[in-house]
C-alpha cells in the first residue's frame, strides 16, 4: 500500500489564538481523499503533533501546506525530506502566489484549490505518465526547467468534497475531542476584494457554497457535543438567503451546537437574519471592522462605512452574540491620532474581545504589489508576516511607531481598569480573554526582543510624515 504524509507547519510565533489551535482544513480534506483512495495516510499538524521523520522515511510522497508566515518552516521541512530522497508536493496560499520560490524546495507545487489537482496528479503518477495534463501543477520537465501548467476553473460542486476525517489528527486518535472548536467549511470565495487580503486570489470572488443538506449531514456528527463549531468561511453571510436557509435548517433538524464564524458588518442590515443566527446557536462572530477611519476604509476598498460598523455592534449586542472585533493599523491614512480614535471606539463599543493587527503586505494581495513597487517592504523574512510584526514602511508612522501602536492599542483595550468594569458587570468571558491577552502581550515582547530592538533603530524614510516623537503611552480619554 503506497503511503503519503501531509504536514501543516506550526506558526513561528505567538498570536491571540495560540492557546486554541485549530487545524486548517486543506490537509485534512486531502488526507481524507487519499485514505478513501486506498493510500496509507499520516498527518502531522504541528499544533497537535510533532513531525516524526522516522514515519516520513517510510513515505512514498510528502505533501506540505503553507501560508506565508509558515513558509520558512515549510521550506526547512521540505529540504530535509528531499534529502531523504522522498518527493515533496507543496500547496497553500503562499506557494500559489510564489511558485518559483517554492520550487527551490519542492519537486511539485499545486497552485490554488488542491482537491482536483491532487487527484489528477496521483492519477498521472500511478499511470507513470507525464504531468503536462495536470492543471494547477508546477513541476520540472526532463531538462530541469520549471513548468507552470494552466489553472483549471475552481470547483463548482463543493458537495463532492469529503467530510474531513479528524481521526487523522493522531497520535491519540481522539478526533475532535482535543480541539477547542470543530472546523466546518460551508463556502469558498468572497465577492469583495479588499486591497490587503489575499483570499480572492486563492478562492476567487465568486461565492460558492455547499448545499444545506450536505452541511446538515456533516453537522449531525457533532450535534449535542459540548465542543463548539467554527464555520471556517471567509464570509459566512456573503449570501444572506443561503445563510437564512442554513440557520432555519439547523433549527428545524435539531442541530444543537454552539457556533462561531466570520462575517462582515453588513450582515446587520438584516436584523431578522442576526436573530435567526442567534436562535440557531451563534455564540460569537469575528468581524473585520479593520478601521474607523473613513479614508482608510475607502483606500482598502472595504466597501463599508463607520456607520455600518456601529450598527453591526448594536444589532449583535442586542441579540447577545459576542463580538470579536478585528482592526488593522498602518494604512496610509493612519497616524497616532487615528490609532487613538480606533482604540477609543473599540472601548466604547464594549466588544467582548478584539485584535489590533499590523497591516501586512501578504503576497497575492494588491497591497503587496503596491508596497513592492514603491520599495516600502523592509523585512522579507516570511516568518514575520503574521500581522504582529511591522515589516513595511507606512506613510504617516515610522516602523517603530507602528509596532508600538499595536502594543499600545492592546494595553488600552485590555487595561486593568477595564477588567474591573468587567468584574462589576459580570462579563466573565471578556474578563478571561482580557487576562489572557495581557499575558500574551508580555510573553510576545520577551520572545521578540531582538526584532523589537532592530525595529526601534529604523528611521522614517525621507519625506515621510511619520511622527516618531509622539509619546505612545499617552492615556486615551473616553469621549
Amino acid at each position: 500500500m503506497p503511503k503519503i504524509v501531509f504536514i501543516e507547519p506550526k506558526a513561528p510565533n505567538l498570536h491571540i489564538f495560540s492557546q486554541f489551535p485549530l487545524p486548517r482544513l486543506g490537509t485534512l480534506i486531502l488526507g481524507t481523499m487519499m485514505k478513501e483512495r486506498g493510500w496509507e495516510v499520516e498527518l502531522f499538524v504541528e499544533d497537535f503533533r510533532k513531525v516524526d521523520y522516522g514515519v516520513i522515511a517510510r513515505a512514498d510522497l510528502v505533501g506540505i501546506s503553507t501560508i506565508t508566515s509558515t513558509a520558512p518552516r515549510a521550506y526547512a521541512i521540505a529540504d530535509r525530506v528531499r534529502d531523504m530522497d522522498i518527493p515533496v508536493l507543496m500547496g497553500g496560499p503562499h506557494v500559489t502566489y510564489l511558485p518559483d520560490e517554492a520550487m527551490q524546495h519542492a519537486d511539485f507545487v499545486v497552485r490554488g484549490e488542491g482537491e482536483a489537482a491532487l487527484a489528477a496528479f496521483i492519477d498521472a503518477r500511478e499511470k507513470g505518465g507525464g504531468y503536462a495534463g495536470v492543471a494547477n501543477l508546477s513541476y520540472r520537465d526532463v531538462s530541469g526547467a520549471v513548468i507552470h501548467n494552466p489553472l483549471a476553473p475552481r470547483a463548482s460542486d463543493l458537495d463532492r468534497i469529503p467530510f474531513p476525517d479528524f481521526s487523522l489528527l493522531r497520535p491519540d486518535a481522539k478526533g475532535t475531542k482535543h480541539m477547542s472548536s470543530i472546523p466546518v467549511m460551508t463556502s469558498r470565495g468572497c465577492p469583495f476584494d479588499c486591497s490587503f487580503c489575499s483570499v480572492t486570489g486563492m478562492f476567487g470572488r465568486k461565492y460558492r457554497f455547499r448545499s444545506t443538506a450536505n452541511i446538515i449531514e456533516e453537522l449531525r456528527r457533532y450535534t449535542g457535543r459540548r465542543t463548539m463549531v467554527f464555520f471556517y468561511d471567509d464570509n459566512f453571510a456573503a449570501d444572506p438567503k443561503r445563510t437564512r436557509e442554513l440557520c432555519q435548517a439547523m433549527i428545524r433538524e435539531g442541530i444543537r451546537v454552539r457556533w462561531t464564524t466570520q462575517v462582515r458588518a453588513d450582515v446587520a442590515r438584516d436584523p431578522d437574519l442576526v436573530r435567526l443566527m442567534k436562535e440557531s446557536g451563534c455564540h460569537t462572530v469575528y468581524i473585520g471592522f479593520e478601521s474607523v477611519n473613513p479614508g482608510a476604509l475607502e483606500d482598502m476598498h472595504k466597501k463599508q462605512t463607520v456607520e455600518e460598523i456601529a450598527r453591526a455592534v448594536r444589532v449583535f449586542r442586542q441579540n447577545r452574540i459576542h463580538i470579536h472585533g478585528m482592526f488593522v493599523l498602518g494604512f496610509d491614512q493612519d497616524d497616532w491620532r487615528t490609532v487613538r480614535k480606533t482604540v477609543r471606539w473599540a472601548k466604547r463599543a464594549r466588544l467582548t474581545s478584539t485584535q489590533f493587527l499590523i497591516l501586512t503586505p501578504l503576497p497575492g494581495s494588491a497591497f503587496y504589489d503596491r508596497c513592492a513597487a514603491e520599495h516600502r517592504i523592509t523585512f522579507r523574512d516570511w516568518a514575520l508576516y503574521d500581522a504582529h510584526h511591522a515589516v513595511f514602511q507606512p506613510a504617516r508612522l515610522s516602523i517603530p511607531d507602528l509596532q508600538k501602536a499595536q502594543s499600545f492599542a492592546h494595553r488600552k483595550f485590555y487595561s486593568l481598569k477595564g477588567s474591573v468594569r468587567k468584574v462589576l458587570s459580570g462579563q466573565w468571558l471578556a474578563l478571561g480573554i482580557a487576562h489572557y491577552a495581557r499575558r500574551l502581550d508580555r510573553t510576545w515582547k520577551k520572545r521578540n526582543r531582538t526584532f523589537l530592538r532592530v525595529a526601534a533603530l529604523l528611521k522614517p524614510r525621507p519625506g515621510s510624515r511619520a511622527r516618531v516623537s509622539v509619546d505612545y503611552r499617552e492615556d486615551v480619554r473616553l469621549e
